[in-house]
């Protein structure tokens, strides 16, 4: 099995986008309702679907790139806020944190060997 993508609600459908281009995401689905990107580094991809009702996703959506400072820079250098830089955290990720212009939390990471062995980690099988 493999995780195919996410999909966030947004408010706007024309600011979301750009706000995901100015991340650096490729757009590869365009409606007025629904929006995917492919991620610039290997084949995930995530979905944007417009709602025309208030609502709070509660969902937090990371993204890892091993240039984390750099491209929070580049990105502060666009306009891009955070709400968070980059952080070192006591569970061994590097994290910066901002919200999308439909208040979705995006957090951008790396965590290097930690992601999938942290040193607390439990056999899976």
């Amino acid at each position: 099995m493999n995780l195919n993508q996410v999909t966030l609600p947004v408010k706007n459908m024309p600011i979301a986008v750009d706000f995901y281009q100015t991340l650096g995401f490729k757009l590869i689905v365009d409606t007025p309702h629904y929006t995917r990107f492919k991620c610039p580094e290997g084949e995930a991809t995530f979905s944007l679907a417009l709602e025309d009702k208030d609502f709070d996703s509660g969902t937090t959506v990371y993204f890892e790139n091993e240039q984390l400072d750099e491209w929070v820079t580049t990105l502060q250098d666009k306009g891009i806020e955070f709400a968070q830089l980059p952080t070192d955290e006591g569970y061994l990720w590097r994290e910066a944190i901002l919200l999308d212009p439909s208040n979705n939390k995006i957090k951008l990471y790396w965590a290097g060997e930690n992601r999938l062995n942290p040193p607390w980690r439990v056999n899976p099988d």
